[in-house]
């Protein structure tokens, strides 16, 4: 009776020390997480533990990183030459699966996969192999499984922390870079009492890849552009804000539109490095001689409403910084009518489509320009959008929209 009572007592004590280990263990991770230790610290707070406290003589542990890959992250007595062999085997498991002779080889050595999930997505996954004490098996199997859970959730917690600062300082960046994008489009452009310029830019997303500008020589003479830089996002913008320096810059070394041209490819060529490319309209327009030259750098084609017709402005050269060098340069030069009317847009507009599916293409667009030619550029902007508006119904803008109109009076 006395050794029955002795048994009892002793096995009391055993399973009071395994819940005093238990204990803090948990209250050591806990402190731990709490005071942010590192990823590495926490694998090796989760390997020691495993170790000297549980006794385990095999372990693998996987996590899931960024990018969806299964990374071996700590490990007891396993040769991480062997992680692509395993893999397969474990990856799947949806609950605490006790390995059987029947599994492949190279599950040999190990005991029970613990897999971990979050939000029913699989994170992390454990192999666990030689306990030595094989008392109290369940008990240690499931305080081995919290500790797994506990220590995978901390891992993906900084994780996902980590993707959400990352997350908020590119929505920073990006609401800069729209501010600093929309400071380039002109915003008041002042009136003469020989022609009017209107402007229209709306960016499919914050930021867009269109470009507008007006440059004023003197009273007689100005010039008007548009681009369409491929891409999206800060890369664009930045492009833009580059190439509106290189232009800037250029415009008044080069009278000659040409050399002009020729000049501002190769300053976006040496930026791009030909990954990408822009497409570019300009025109100098002198109304005390009634002359327009222009070029078109594979720019969708502007109309030019002159003498009761419309004619597309469609020569020059290829497009900005896909090329060293540019190949033939077409400079063209247009006799303007006291009423002429120039349209330049950027590809978003012709893009736009109704619920038919039918696009608002050239032949609308030009009798949309026949029609409504007599009201001035603002007026007619202000129609434009309404007309685009009404078209596309409750479709989406699918790209970025710039319109550029110049009325002569």
């Amino acid at each position: 009776m006395i050794n029955r009572d002795t048994e009892i007592l002793e096995k009391l004590e055993a399973e009071l020390n395994l819940k005093a280990l238990q204990i803090k263990s948990l209250l050591t991770i806990t402190q731990a997480i709490n005071e942010n230790i590192s990823k590495e610290g926490l694998y090796n707070m989760y390997q020691s533990f495993l170790s000297w406290e549980m006794g385990i003589t095999r372990m693998v542990l996987f996590i899931q990183d960024e990018k969806a890959a299964w990374e071996c992250v700590s490990t007891i007595n396993f040769d991480e030459n062997m992680v692509d062999l395993i893999l397969p085997s474990v990856v799947g498991k949806n609950r605490l699966y006790t390995i059987t002779k029947k599994d492949p080889a190279s599950l040999s050595g190990f005991d029970i996969i613990i897999p971990v999930f979050h939000k029913k997505v699989p994170i992390a996954y454990s192999l666990i192999g030689g306990i030595k004490d094989k008392e109290d098996l369940y008990n240690k199997i499931q305080f081995i499984t919290t500790i797994t859970n506990i220590i995978a959730v901390a891992i993906e917690n900084k994780r996902l922390f980590k993707q959400q600062l990352e997350s908020q300082r590119l929505e920073k960046d990006m609401q800069l870079a729209s501010e600093v994008q929309k400071m380039l489009i002109p915003q008041d452009i002042p009136e003469s009492k020989d022609y009017q310029v209107d402007l229209v830019y709306k960016p499919h997303s914050d930021i867009g890849g269109d470009y507008i500008d007006f440059i004023k020589y003197n009273d007689d003479k100005f010039a008007l552009c548009i681009a369409d830089i491929s891409g999206k996002g800060i890369a664009a913008a930045l492009l833009m804000a580059n190439f509106q320096a290189t232009l800037r810059s250029l415009i008044y070394q080069y009278r000659d539109m040409e050399t002009f041209v020729y000049a501002l490819n190769e300053s976006v060529f040496k930026v791009t490095k030909s990954d990408r490319f822009i497409t570019f309209f300009i025109a100098e327009i002198d109304v005390k001689r009634k002359k327009m030259t222009y070029i078109n750098a594979g720019h969708y084609p502007p109309l030019l409403y002159n003498g009761n017709e419309i004619v597309d402005l469609n020569k020059g050269t290829t497009v900005i910084g896909a090329f060293e060098k540019l190949p033939i340069i077409e400079e063209t030069t247009i006799d303007i009518a006291d009423d002429a009317m120039l349209l330049a847009f950027t590809d978003g507009l012709a893009d736009i489509m109704n619920a038919k599916g039918e696009y608002f293409d050239e032949v609308k667009l030009k009798a949309f320009v026949d029609e409504y030619r007599q009201l001035d550029a603002k007026d007619f902007n202000a129609k434009l959008m309404e007309t685009l508006l009404n078209y596309k119904g409750k479709k989406a803008y699918v790209d970025d929209i710039a319109i550029l109109t110049c009325k002569l009076r």
